[in-house]
């Protein structure tokens, strides 16, 4: 089953998760992350695993 992923609403937009993984992560018009692609394909999971274990205010949700 395919993992999804979401950005909360404590994302202070520092830009980490899309230095780890920036074909799932970008920052939206309210310089806030967002997950771009929906569900998580199984070659970006460890990226996106990363990417939630380093937000530095622990915004990432992965499921």
């Amino acid at each position: 089953m395919a993992k999804s992923c979401k950005v909360n609403d404590s994302c202070i937009g520092c830009g980490m998760c899309m230095s780890i993984c920036d074909a799932v992560f970008a920052l939206n018009a309210e310089g806030k992350a967002e997950n771009i692609l929906g569900d998580i394909p199984a070659d970006l999971e460890a990226s996106v695993e990363e990417a939630a274990a380093n937000c530095p205010v622990q915004a990432i949700e992965v499921k």
